[in-house]
């Protein structure tokens, strides 16, 4: 029998759409909350409906703009615990369902707002995407080879960790809410959760007196010591020997023992990173891991997708896990990182389809079969 989860009695109501609303509500639901997903049906059409962010919720298709849709809306929030939204700052109140409107009727609700330059500032109505956010924190300028463009990471970071920190401050409120009784309205800003991960980039900063550059700082390529490698077959290997202990043993074992004191050697650190690139261009992927695995110094293979998905590490730590489809077959899903050892997060449920659980959370309402039919063809669901 599956844990009931950490957040086992909180009610989630998830306005938000694409990626960092549905992840943060994802986390939610993974730890037992009861997430309500509320969408429009004319998002669906725009084919950005992801699916897997879409696990253990309910789905429900609702139309804002019409009086009855909205008294929908107030119905659930009256026993609500949260609200999540990811609009651009002002669509809510336009709708009539923002913070103010909904502590009306619950004064203990947590309202959080996830956009990608928050609610307050000059920027607050500008439009982005993730590659926005990640440029104008200056994450971007730090990622790729040097005097090259800058490379855009193939995952929506700013996306996910506004996802996560709105994760993070829902949970805070709540905690507050056990104190106070009161809820709270929380801001979260994707371009702010960027700058937030830039304290060791600006300790370098201020420790050597240089800016940053890309390619050519401490953790970017610029040491041999901590940077990828082709191997013979055209894959690829990371070493990320940064104590000098993990690079003695590395350079030993290469047979080049006299780097091991110019780890950090700018006179010599251009030869250093060319021999070895030589060397690891010598054997294939598979070799180096069987020649290494039973060396201390911080390696690593880069693994495609479908690898990390056949892994047997990723069974092991249920980050990769079998459940049940609704179709009857099995679906393979990735798993809960926050492992708790009382009350553990757990896939419970596949994906939901779009507004496939409407008519039960309406009738959990009160609402009657005619009455969910007459919503139906009056459009508010």
């Amino acid at each position: 029998m599956l844990e009931k989860g950490a957040l086992e009695g909180i009610t989630v109501l998830d306005l938000s759409r694409l990626l960092p609303g549905p992840y943060c509500s994802m986390i939610l639901a993974d730890h037992g909350a009861r997430v309500i997903a509320i969408e429009d049906r004319r998002f669906l059409a725009d084919g950005l409906f992801f699916t897997p962010v879409n696990r253990n919720k309910e789905h429900i298709c609702l139309n804002l703009k019409t009086e009855a849709g909205r008294e929908i809306f107030f119905r659930l929030a009256e026993r609500a615990d949260v609200i999540l939204e990811g609009f651009r700052p002002g669509v809510v109140e336009k709708l009539g369902v923002g913070y103010d409107a909904v502590r009306q009727v619950n004064s203990r609700i947590i309202y959080c707002s996830i956009t990608g330059y928050g609610q307050t500032g000059s920027f607050r109505d500008r439009a982005g995407h993730d590659v926005n956010y990640l440029s104008y924190a200056g994450v971007l300028d730090l990622v790729g080879e040097p005097d090259r463009p800058p490379v855009i990471p193939g995952i929506q970071v700013a996306d996910m960790v506004g996802g996560m920190n709105a994760a993070i401050g829902i949970l805070l409120a709540l905690l507050a809410r056990e104190k106070t009784g009161r809820g709270q309205y929380i801001d979260i800003s994707m371009t702010d959760g960027m700058v937030g991960l830039l304290p060791l980039v600006r300790f370098f900063r201020e420790t050597t007196g240089a800016i940053p550059r890309r390619g050519r700082w401490m953790l970017s390529h610029r040491y041999g010591c901590y940077n990828t490698y082709e191997t013979a077959d055209g894959r690829y290997i990371a070493i990320g020997a940064v104590e000098n202990r993990f690079w003695q043993r590395l350079c030993d074992r290469l047979n080049v023992p006299q780097y091991g004191p110019l780890q950090y050697d700018e006179t010599r650190r251009r030869e250093i990173i060319d021999t070895l690139r030589e060397i690891f261009r010598s054997k294939s992927l598979d070799q180096w891991e069987s020649e290494l695995a039973d060396l201390d110094v911080c390696f690593a293979a880069v693994r495609n997708i479908d690898e990390v998905f056949r892994d047997p590490f990723f069974r092991e730590r249920e980050m990769v896990v079998e459940i049940a489809g609704r179709n009857g077959k099995p679906h393979t899903a990735l798993g809960v990182p926050v492992k708790l050892g009382d009350t553990p997060g757990a896939v419970r449920t596949p994906p939901v389809d779009f507004g496939a659980s409407t008519a039960d959370v309406l009738r959990r309402l009160g609402y009657s079969a005619d009455q969910i039919r007459s919503l139906s063809e009056k459009g508010v669901i």
